[in-house]
C-alpha cells in the first residue's frame, strides 16, 4: 500500500487565491477548491487514497477528488510514499554477493559558449570606493597583467569565442573594464573582427558594453548606434548619491560630468533600450528615489540594482538592517511594476522583470548564473576566468584564449557547485530561483566559491515570494502581458 504525501513545493497567496510553486519543475499553479483541500488534508500526515476520498467525501464527489489526486500527482504537488514496515525477524547472516562494478559515466556533452565578457582594460578613470578591482581577492593576489588588452589579444579572444561556441548560431560579445571606453580603439576593432567571422561562419554576433559614461562623445555614440551595441551605464542615482562613491581620483564627484553625456546617449541611441545599473551600499539604499531619478527624470529605459559585493568588514558593506531597507524598496517598486503591467504600461524595474521572466519560463536553476557554464570572462592578457569578476584571478583561471581552456577543470567546477551539493540550500524553497548566489561574493565573503551566500538567504526568500505573487497575479489578470516572455 502506498500513501499520499505533499510534494516539494512552496505555498503562497496571490490575487486572493492559494498557489503552489513546485520546486522540481519550477511551475506555478493556482489551486482550486478541491486541490487546496487535498493538499491541506495530507499536510499533517500521509493518507492512503481511500482515506483521503472518505475525508473529503462530504465536500466533493469521489470522482472529482480522484481526478484531483491524479492531476496533483502528475504535477508532482503530491507524491506517494511507502509506509514503514515492522522490523523483520533477525535471520542468520548470508554472505553478500560481490558488488557489480560501477557503470562508466556517459561522456559529457561539450558546453557551448554563448557569452564572452572581454575585459579590455582593468584601468578606470574613476576611483569608486566599492570597486571589486580593489577587493579582497585582488589585494591578496596583486595582478601583473597589462592594464590594457592589445588588439592581437582581442582578436585571439574572438577566435576563442567562436571556437567554443560550437554549433550555436548566436554569440554574444560584451565589453567590460575598468572603464571600457578607455580602450575604445581595441573594442571597436574587436567587434569589427567578430562581425567578419560571424558573417563567414553563419553566426549572428550581438554586442554590448558597460560604461561609467564619463568618456561618451559623439564619435562613440555614433558607433554604438551604427553597430547596434547594447549599453548599460553604471550610475548610482542623483548627484548626492552618485558623488558619494563614484568619484575621480582627486575626490571630485562624477555626476555633473556624466549627466549631459547620458542625456546625449539616450537621445540618440534609440535602437536598443539603455539601462542603468546601480550598486547599493550601506549609505545608498533609497531604492525608490534612485529609481525615480534615473528612470523618470533622466529617462533610462530600465534600472537594475545590485547590493555591493564585498567582505562584511568593509565600511560600505550592507548590514542586516540595510537588507530590510533594501527589501522594502524593492517590494515598493514591485507593487508599482504590477500596477503598470496591469494597466498595460512599461515599468523599468529590471530586478522584478528578470525574475518574472525566469518564473514564466520555468527556470529551475542548478547554478546561480552562467559563469563557467555558457559564459566566460577574458582578462587583458587573454587568461580565461569563470566570469568578468574572476578574469585576472589566476586561482580561478581555466586557461587562455590561445591555449584553450581545461574542460575537465570546468566540468569539475560545475559538478562541485551544483545546487544539489550545497547542503545549506537543500531544504530552501527558493533554491530554484537562487541556487546559492554569486560565486564571487561567496569567495569574497567566505573564501570559498562553493559556499552558499547565507548572509542574504532570508532576503532572497522574501524577495522571491514577492516576485511569485506578482507573477501569479499577472497570470490571473493579464496573461497577455506574460506573452512577451515566451520567446
Amino acid at each position: 500500500m502506498r500513501l499520499l504525501a505533499p510534494g516539494d513545493y512552496h505555498t503562497f497567496t496571490a490575487d486572493g487565491a492559494p498557489h503552489v510553486y513546485l520546486l522540481p519543475s519550477a511551475a506555478v499553479f493556482r489551486l482550486d477548491g478541491p486541490s487546496a483541500a487535498v493538499l491541506e488534508a495530507v499536510r499533517e500526515a500521509p493518507l492512503d487514497a481511500d482515506g483521503l476520498l472518505d475525508r473529503l467525501a462530504p465536500r466533493y464527489t469521489r470522482a472529482l477528488v480522484q481526478e484531483t489526486i491524479d492531476e496533483l500527482l502528475s504535477a508532482q504537488a503530491l507524491r506517494t510514499v511507502v509506509p514503514p514496515r515492522a522490523p523483520a525477524p533477525v535471520a542468520a547472516p548470508v554472505a553478500a554477493p560481490a558488488p557489480a562494478p560501477p557503470a562508466p559515466a556517459p561522456p559529457r556533452k561539450r558546453i557551448p559558449l554563448t557569452t564572452l565578457v572581454m575585459n579590455v582594460t582593468s584601468k578606470c578613470n574613476l576611483s569608486c570606493k566599492y570597486c571589486y578591482e580593489y577587493g579582497e581577492d585582488r589585494i591578496t593576489e596583486p595582478s601583473s597583467k597589462p592594464r590594457f588588452m592589445s588588439e592581437e589579444t582581442a582578436r585571439q579572444s574572438v577566435d576563442f569565442m567562436f571556437a567554443e561556441a560550437g554549433d550555436s548560431p548566436h554569440v554574444h560579445l560584451t565589453f567590460f573594464g575598468g572603464e571600457t571606453l578607455l580602450n575604445f580603439k581595441v573594442l571597436r576593432a574587436a567587434l569589427a573582427y567578430a562581425q567578419e567571422k560571424g558573417a563567414a561562419s553563419g553566426k549572428t554576433v550581438d554586442a554590448s558594453l558597460t560604461t561609467n559614461a564619463t568618456l561618451l562623445r559623439d564619435e562613440i555614440i555614433d558607433w554604438m548606434v551604427e553597430q547596434n551595441v547594447g549599453v548599460t551605464v553604471s550610475m548610482d542615482g542623483a548627484r548626492e548619491q552618485q558623488d558619494a562613491s563614484r568619484i575621480f581620483a582627486n575626490g571630485q564627484g562624477s555626476y555633473d560630468v556624466v549627466l549631459p553625456r547620458v542625456r546625449a546617449l539616450l537621445a540618440r541611441h534609440t535602437r536598443r533600450p539603455i539601462g542603468a545599473r546601480v550598486t547599493l551600499t550601506r549609505d545608498n539604499l533609497d531604492v525608490r528615489s534612485i529609481y525615480r531619478h534615473l528612470k523618470e527624470e533622466i529617462g533610462f529605459w530600465e534600472v537594475g540594482f545590485a547590493p555591493v559585493t564585498t567582505s562584511w568588514q568593509r565600511d560600505y558593506a550592507i548590514p542586516d538592517e540595510g537588507f530590510e531597507e533594501m527589501l522594502a524598496g524593492f517590494q515598493s517598486l514591485a507593487r508599482d511594476y504590477l500596477d503598470y503591467a496591469l494597466a498595460g504600461r512599461h515599468h523599468g524595474f529590471s530586478n522584478v522583470r528578470d525574475t518574472i521572466q525566469e518564473i514564466h519560463k520555468g527556470v529551475a536553476k542548478a547554478y546561480p548564473c552562467g559563469a563557467g557554464f555558457g559564459l566566460l570572462g577574458v582578462a587583458t592578457d587573454g587568461e580565461v576566468g569563470l566570469c568578468h569578476r574572476f578574469a585576472g584571478s589566476s586561482t580561478h583561471s581555466l586557461g587562455t584564449v590561445t591555449g584553450g581552456i581545461d574542460h575537465a577543470m570546468r566540468e569539475d567546477f560545475l559538478d562541485k557547485h551544483h545546487i544539489d551539493h550545497k547542503t545549506d540550500c537543500r531544504q530552501c524553497w527558493a533554491r530554484s530561483l537562487c541556487a546559492g548566489g554569486c560565486y564571487h561574493e561567496a569567495h569574497t565573503r567566505y573564501g570559498d566559491t562553493a559556499r552558499s551566500n547565507l548572509h542574504y538567504c532570508e532576503w532572497i526568500r522574501r524577495w522571491s515570494a514577492t516576485c511569485l505573487e506578482t507573477y501569479a497575479t499577472l497570470a490571473a489578470r493579464r496573461p497577455d502581458y506574460l506573452r512577451q516572455f515566451d520567446a
